[in-house]
């Protein structure tokens, strides 16, 4: 003759009544882990988006074109400064400047901007949340260039 006390009773699902209430609460526990995860990943993507890809600002600058190179230690990028000048004297001489640094990571700018050093140029620029090492130094990304004459 068998003791059967404390055995478990198999119910209608198949599944035993004593774990029930076990199950249920794992079942729920990964539910709440799996949207966790979910709703963490989603915020990662559009933190991603905002720091690195999302455009700040856009606009113009212009000035004169002082230094222009490709730069870096593992990612080369190009780099560029111009002197901003807020008032000019009568032999083009700029005075109360300040300097504006840019990257470029279109090849057609680059060009551009290798044959026009030392002229004064007007860019247009987006400006990043972020920088991304093989993107450039600068949070300022220059994609048109015209030269002043």
């Amino acid at each position: 003759m068998t003791d059967t006390t404390n055995q478990p009773v198999p119910t209608s699902a198949g599944s035993m009544q004593p774990g029930k209430p076990i199950n249920n609460f794992l079942r729920r526990l990964k539910r709440v882990f799996r949207w966790f995860i979910f709703i963490l990943c989603l915020f990662i993507a559009v933190f991603i988006y905002w720091k690195y890809f999302f455009t700040y600002s856009e606009g113009y600058r212009a000035g004169l074109l002082q230094k222009f190179s490709r730069k870096g230690t593992i990612f080369k990028t190009y780099e560029g400064e111009i002197i901003l000048s807020s008032v000019q004297s009568n032999k083009e001489i700029m005075l109360a400047s300040e300097k504006f640094f840019f990257s470029v990571k279109n090849e057609k700018v680059v060009r551009q901007l290798d044959s026009i050093q030392g002229h004064f140029i007007v860019i247009h620029y987006e400006e990043k949340n972020g920088v991304l090492p093989w993107r450039g130094e600068s949070r300022y990304l220059v994609d048109s260039v015209r030269v002043e004459r």
